[in-house]
């Protein structure tokens, strides 16, 4: 049994409680009446801003770097049914109380058991290798798998490359390295980011997976044989698959000392689906 780590004590998320007073609940009467009726517009901007200033994202579980498996995070968000019950109560009655914003927690797709439970079967393994004297490639590649590891793609769903990963930027740590421009060695943003994507389309070359798209280099790359790579730009070509097993299926990710690897994981009922 995979050990799980939690990184909290508690699952769930904690922030401070919102108290609404009468005096503001009074101020939603609809205008140029007398305030005996609500207004059911203004109501739902201040849900809206409440919801804003409430919500936290879940997280999945996921794999730590030396194996363990830590827990998932509870979200928030407001209880929009529950709010709305409490406003009206407030707001045609004569109660001098307050009342607290009701919550309701968001559960994540993937908690502890299901990933323990996905990563027993490996269906699918890929290596490849860079120099890692190259440090901005090497930069670059690191970020991307990490990107795309610990990544759960449920039976019918789609992974695109772009979107998952995001568009490689400055912002977002991402350094000038060598790339092939329309069959040229040129130099830009995210150079090494199709050793990754290449990669991960020879690990998740499986029975059980459909590629829906894939495009090559103009010219030959180094880090796989001809006709095994799969080259992406932010506005351009990207890599899609989708995956037909019965089961989730799990993808880890990761480079290190000029190895890129990833290996593709699912349970031990998983097998190829022919059904609708």
């Amino acid at each position: 049994m995979i050990p799980v780590h939690s990184e909290e004590e508690t699952l769930g998320v904690s922030n401070d409680d919102i108290i609404l007073q009468n005096i503001e609940v009074d101020q939603y009467a609809l205008p140029y009446l007398e305030p005996i009726f609500l207004d059911d517009n203004k109501m739902k901007l201040l849900m809206n801003r409440l919801e804003e200033a409430i919500y936290q994202e879940p997280v999945n579980a996921r794999f730590s770097t030396n194996g363990l498996i830590i827990s998932e995070k509870l979200g928030v968000t407001l209880d929009r049914n529950q709010f709305q019950s409490l406003f009206r109560e407030h707001f045609y009655s004569n109660t001098i109380r307050n009342f607290e914003v009701p919550k309701k927690s968001i559960y994540p797709k993937v908690d502890s058991g299901l990933l323990g439970e996905i990563s027993v079967k490996r269906l699918g393994t890929y290596t490849t290798f860079f120099r890692k004297s190259n440090v901005e490639r090497t930069h670059n590649i690191a970020l991307a798998a990490e990107a795309i590891n610990n990544y759960v793609l449920f039976p019918g769903e789609t992974f695109s490359f772009n979107r998952i990963v995001g568009e490689r930027t400055r912002e977002r740590g991402y350094k000038r390295a060598p790339v092939i421009v329309r069959g040229e060695l040129s130099e830009d943003i995210g150079g090494g980011i199709c050793q990754v994507s290449s990669t991960l389309y020879n690990a998740v070359d499986l029975k059980g997976i459909q590629i829906v798209e894939r495009y090559a280099h103009s010219r030959k790359v180094p880090y796989v044989p001809p006709g095994r790579d799969a080259t992406v730009s932010w506005w351009g070509p990207d890599f899609v698959f989708k995956n037909m097993y019965n089961e989730p299926i799990l993808i880890r990710a990761g480079s290190a000392e000029g190895t890129m690897w990833v290996s593709v994981y699912s349970s031990d009922t998983a097998e190829y689906f022919t059904g609708s």
